[in-house]
């Protein structure tokens, strides 16, 4: 995904909630702190857990699993063990309309 792919409504992702969009095949999490956008990699490197079940406070989201507390603007975990990175998305508002695109590629 090098370009920017429509994701979800802008709606779906009110202040302080994020969602999960299947981007076609790549699971994308979209949270929304404050009117900012991040976009990460949606399941947890430790347990595969839906983070978008978990908590949001910031620019953190802490896993429902096992509690993995993941960095949304560097894709990063703090966890009692090393745990690979979530990639991360550029995530962009176009009228009514989040768009993402995968960093890296």
């Amino acid at each position: 995904m090098s370009e920017f792919k429509k994701a979800t409504k802008v709606s779906a992702v009110p202040a302080g909630k994020m969602v999960t969009v299947d981007m076609g095949g790549e699971k994308v999490l979209i949270a929304n702190d404050g009117g900012t956008y991040y976009g990460i990699g949606a399941v947890c490197t430790h347990e595969e857990w839906d983070l978008s079940e978990g908590a949001l406070g910031g620019t953190k989201v802490t896993c429902a699993g096992h509690g993995a507390v993941w960095d949304l603007a560097t894709g990063k975990a703090e966890f009692d063990e090393d745990l690979p990175d979530e990639p991360l998305y550029d995530v962009k508002v176009e009228g009514e309309d989040l768009y993402v695109r995968r960093r890296g590629r």
